[in-house]
This record gives C-alpha cells, sequence and structure tokens, in this order.
C-alpha cells in the first residue's frame, strides 16, 4: 500500500536527520570509537591529569579576579549611595553637613544621627554592638574582630568606627566616625559586610572622608589626611592603618584590583 510506504517514511525522518542523514550519523559516531580506541589507558590518564593541573593552576586565579570585580562593583556603588546620602541632607537642610557642627559621636547631633536618616537600612547597631551579628564590636581585641590591614599582617584598631554602625539593605556595612568640633570626620563601609572575608582595608573595607567644607572625599585623595601612599595604601607598610588611604587608588587605578596582596 503506497500510502502506509509514504507514512512509514515519513515518521521516520527527523530523528537522524532524515533517512538520507543516517549512514553519515552512523560512521561519525564510528570515527569518533576510532579516536578513543587510538589512545591507550594510560596517554587518556596522562591527559586527562594534564588537563586536572592545568585547572587547579587557572581556576584560583579566575575566582580570585572574578571576587575582586565583585568587590570593585560594590566599592563604586556604595561611594554613590553615600554621596547621595549627603546630597540629600544638604537638599532638605539648606547647606553642606560639616565636621565642625557635629556633636558627640552617638549623640542626636553626631554625624550617624544627622545622615542615617538619608540611607535605606535593615539595621541600626547604635555606637557598635557586640551581640548584633551583622555589626563589629568595638574592641580591638576581641576575637570576633577580623578586620585587618592592606597586607592582611596585623589587625586594625576600632577606633575610626566607634561613633556609630548601621548596615544597608544589600548588607554593606557603615562604620562612623567623628570628632566635637574637630575638622574632620569618617564613614567607611565594608562593601560585603563583616561576615565576609577578606575583611581588609583596602579590599573589600574603605574610608571616605568628610572634609571641613562639606565634601565627600575617597581617603587617601591628594593633599588630603592619609594621602600619603607608601604609609597608607602599601604592601610593604607596617603602619597600623595600612590601607585606609587605599580609597583613592581604588576608585582612580583601572588597575588596582588586579593587584591586590594576597
Amino acid at each position: 500500500n503506497m500510502s502506509k510506504t509514504f507514512d512509514i517514511t515519513k515518521s521516520q525522518q527527523g530523528g537522524w536527520g532524515g533517512l538520507n542523514n543516517a549512514p553519515s550519523a552512523f560512521f561519525n559516531i564510528l570515527y569518533f570509537k576510532n579516536i578513543l580506541s587510538a589512545f591507550t589507558l594510560a596517554e587518556v590518564l596522562i591527559t586527562l591529569g594534564i588537563i586536572g593541573i592545568v585547572a587547579a593552576m587557572t581556576l584560583p586565579a579566575l575566582i580570585t579576579r572574578n571576587q575582586n570585580k565583585a568587590l570593585e562593583a560594590s566599592l563604586k556603588k556604595n561611594y554613590s549611595v553615600i554621596l547621595q546620602a549627603f546630597e540629600m541632607y544638604q537638599a532638605e537642610h539648606g547647606e553642606r553637613l560639616r565636621p565642625e557642627i557635629l556633636g558627640a559621636g552617638g549623640t542626636l547631633t553626631g554625624l550617624k544621627a544627622q545622615i542615617m536618616p538619608y540611607f535605606k537600612i535593615i539595621a541600626d547597631c547604635g555606637t557598635y554592638s557586640n551581640t548584633h551579628p551583622a555589626c563589629i564590636p568595638y574592641n580591638a581585641d576581641n576575637p570576633n574582630n577580623s578586620y585587618r590591614t592592606y597586607d592582611g599582617k596585623q589587625k586594625i584598631g576600632l577606633t575610626l568606627f566607634d561613633d556609630g554602625q548601621f548596615v544597608l539593605t544589600d548588607g554593606s556595612l557603615i562604620l562612623i566616625e567623628n570628632m566635637t568640633g574637630a575638622k574632620y570626620a569618617f564613614i567607611t563601609v565594608d562593601v560585603n559586610g563583616r561576615n565576609k572575608k577578606p575583611n581588609r582595608w583596602g579590599h573589600d573595607l574603605f574610608t571616605f572622608h568628610l572634609t571641613d567644607d562639606g565634601r565627600i572625599v575617597p581617603a587617601g585623595t591628594p593633599q588630603s589626611t592619609y594621602s600619603a601612599q607608601g604609609t597608607y595604601c602599601s604592601s610593604t607598610s607596617a603602619h597600623a592603618r595600612n590601607g585606609i588611604g587605599c580609597t583613592y587608588y581604588a576608585l582612580n587605578d583601572k588597575d588596582y584590583f588586579n593587584n591586590l596582596p594576597r
């Protein structure tokens, strides 16, 4: 019956790309098997071993590069968020927020109380907290203080973080320092939160300087506090605040995050 023959032929088309392609596909499989059989087991194992060695050598570098790219993106995002907060303060009050008009840290006139309303937060740590998991304790000898200098060789003191902390909706941790009547104040941000490494100044921890005229500038900016790169952003510096001056370079040097010390 010709109609049945036609139906059978039509129904068989597709699995191999049509009956006419079946021989080609069949011989391709045989060809691939012949290639595999041409290698001995020892040769296959050696090849797999080489592939494994290459992967072991390259994957860590790729992972580190991707992690550093994420830190760079988070820094730029947080810098924008901080700038916007101070701009909103100025728009509402008609003047810039300047260090000299700030009260003591932890008071209603301190920097934290003045600026926190212009951030979107999920936790207010108060001045500091020894219990909240997203906040850091104010005790340099506390084992929960995991923050270290740029080169990772020593823990950093927490005196620049003791006038207030709060956690943003993306998990970033904002740390405040202001001195009553002084001509400076600082805002530091851990761009991925205190519970994620590396927790090192200049890696995921970055400081900004509130100048006497109410501008927010990255710490390490030329002619500003902590601008001496050899002291405050160097893999060879032994200074207790090594890394605080890295923010300027992290934002302006396109190769900065490719050269972080391990």
